[in-house]
């Protein structure tokens, strides 16, 4: 996360970052980021597709479909 900020300052975009750790990654972040008032969340996705997919669960996808905010995902 040092590396995205730094080079978000690099060129002049403010760029806050923050570790949490939750029994409930979905929720944390999207408070995380409402209580910030954040303007957009990144996230990574594994791609997880299938029957796997399902039964491991996506949190990239439960915070896309719980938040207001914009959400860049990079797979």
């Amino acid at each position: 996360m040092a590396t995205l900020k730094k080079a978000a300052d690099e060129v002049g975009v403010p760029c806050d970052t923050e570790t949490a750790f939750s029994d409930y990654p979905c929720q944390s972040i999207i408070s995380t980021a409402t209580g910030k008032s954040g303007d957009l969340i990144g996230m990574a996705s594994h791609g997880r597709r299938g029957v796997r997919g399902l039964l491991i669960g996506s949190e990239t996808q439960k915070v896309l479909t719980h938040c207001h905010l914009p959400l860049l995902v990079n797979r």
